[in-house]
C-alpha cells in the first residue's frame, strides 16, 4: 500500500492584515510630506518671482547689445567675427587693435579690405577671435568673415563684394605629407652609389 503524504499548512496572517500593515508603514511618511509641501511651495514661488525679474533685465540688455555674427575661413585658420552697430568704433583681433596684431601693412590691409571697399571701417564696433594657421591665413579669414557679416547687415553690398572676390572661400590648403616622401610629393634624393 502506498503511503499518502500529508502537508501541514502553517498558519499565516490573512491578506487584509498584511495590507493594513503596509498602509500603516506608509502613512506617517505621507503625513510628513503633506506638512512640508506648503513650505516648499512658498519657497519656490519667491524664487520664481526673483527669476522673472532677472530674466527681464537680461532681455533688455540683449536688445541694446544686438550684434551680427559670421565665420570666415582660409587655409586652417578660422575667424569668428561680431559686429555691433552701437558702441565705440573699434576693430580688435584677439583682444588687441588690428594694427598691433598684424605687424605688416600688407596684412593690415588684407584684414580690413572688405570694410574699406564698402567704406565702413569707422562705422562699427568689430571684435574678432581668430585661431589656427599663420598670419596670412588669419588676415584673409578675417577678410572673408567681414565680407559675410556686411551682407547680413546690408544685402545690397553683396554684388560689389562678390565682384571683388571677398565672398568666395579660398579652399586652397597645404596637401598632407605622404609616408615614404619628404613632403606631399617630394621624393627622397636618389643616389646611384
Amino acid at each position: 500500500m502506498p503511503i499518502k503524504k500529508t502537508t501541514i499548512k502553517s498558519k499565516s496572517l490573512p491578506k487584509k492584515t498584511k495590507i493594513q500593515k503596509k498602509k500603516n508603514a506608509v502613512e506617517p511618511i505621507e503625513e510628513i510630506k503633506k506638512i512640508e509641501e506648503p513650505i516648499v511651495k512658498k519657497k519656490q514661488d519667491s524664487k520664481s518671482k526673483e527669476d522673472v525679474g532677472i530674466k527681464k533685465t537680461k532681455i533688455e540688455d540683449t536688445k541694446s547689445n544686438q550684434y551680427y555674427e559670421a565665420i570666415g575661413r582660409r587655409k586652417t585658420s578660422v575667424a569668428r567675427i561680431r559686429l555691433w552697430t552701437r558702441g565705440d568704433k573699434e576693430f580688435s583681433v584677439n583682444g588687441k587693435p588690428y594694427k598691433k596684431y598684424f605687424q605688416t601693412a600688407d596684412l593690415q590691409q588684407s584684414a580690413v579690405a572688405s570694410l574699406q571697399k564698402m567704406k565702413c571701417l569707422d562705422r562699427f564696433k568689430i571684435i574678432v577671435k581668430v585661431k589656427g594657421g599663420g598670419m596670412t591665413g588669419q588676415a584673409e579669414a578675417i577678410r572673408h568673415g567681414t565680407a559675410r557679416i556686411l551682407i547680413q547687415f546690408n544685402s545690397d553690398f553683396q554684388k560689389r563684394l562678390r565682384k571683388v572676390g571677398y565672398l568666395t572661400r579660398d579652399s586652397r590648403m597645404r596637401e598632407r605629407k605622404k609616408f615614404g616622401l619628404k613632403r606631399a610629393r617630394r621624393a627622397p634624393q636618389w643616389q646611384k652609389r
